[in-house]
């Protein structure tokens, strides 16, 4: 039988500099790393040949997370968006340049005016999507969108949403799968069995279903036995993310366990 590879998200260590984040790249317990493109850790050329070797040293396989702060590709200030879209452009070169599994990346959000233009987020969620599908393919890269929770202003959020998406935006993107987000939302076992034919990777991280807390896994009030269960029920083969910022290591001890 197939099973999940564990991962890790290297988004514990993002206070740390991207040359001690490297440092840990050789110690942790899986070949399968998460990438946070974002703040110390942002690539570019010069970071991607170093991360290329440590690959080639430790048969590393990436995976990259797109920026995301300050980052709302349904925004609708053409300005703004064509500067976000500029450095989502060049995260998927880095990415491509890394040979990564997959580019993880969010959708958008409400803004202050969203109430005056009805939809048009929704609208321009669809186009910029499409658009950095397209972008990633001609660079030989896989991107999938990712469930994000609530209480944030994102227009993607639930099974519903997410249903609307894959039914109006004709393109084969994948899904990431959060875990602690759909616990948030209530809904970790109607994402699994809605969309498994499209769930393409997973974070895995916990919380008491309030907030985005990204606590160790069995630290929070998640299921874990049964969320395994579920997962094996879908025969998942991707990788299973260990995103928390505490207990890593016990984390993801914990899932090898669960999904062994």
């Amino acid at each position: 039988m197939v099973k999940p590879e564990i991962g890790l998200s290297m988004l514990y260590c993002l206070g740390e500099t991207f040359q001690k984040m490297t440092g840990h790249l050789h110690k942790v317990e899986t070949i399968y790393i998460e990438l946070v493109d974002e703040g110390l850790h942002a690539l570019n050329k010069r970071r991607v040949q170093v991360l290329k070797e440590l690959a080639d040293s430790y048969g590393l396989k990436y995976m990259v997370h797109a920026p995301f702060a300050d980052i709302n590709i349904a925004s609708p200030s053409k300005p703004l968006l064509n500067v976000m879209l500029k450095r989502l452009k060049k995260s998927i070169i880095n990415a491509g340049a890394l040979n990564c599994q997959v580019w993880v990346f969010h959708p958008g959000l409400k803004t202050g005016i969203s109430m005056f233009y009805p939809g048009m987020e929704w609208v321009q969620n669809l186009k910029t999507t499409r658009l950095l599908f397209r972008f990633a393919s001609d660079h030989g890269v896989e991107v999938a969108i990712e469930n994000v929770p609530e209480p944030y202003s994102f227009i993607m959020k639930s099974v519903e949403d997410f249903k609307r998406f894959y039914n109006e935006v004709n393109e084969d993107i994948g899904l990431v799968l959060d875990i602690g987000h759909a616990n948030i939302n209530g809904q970790i076992e109607s994402f699994l069995t809605t969309f498994a034919d499209k769930i393409v990777h997973m974070h895995a991280h916990d919380n008491y279903g309030k907030s985005d807390q990204h606590l160790g896994i069995g630290h929070g009030n998640i299921n874990w036995k049964k969320t395994a269960v579920l997962i094996k029920s879908i025969s998942y083969k991707g990788t299973v993310v260990v995103e928390s910022i505490e207990h890593v290591e016990q984390s993801m001890s914990k899932l090898k366990r669960l999904l062994g």
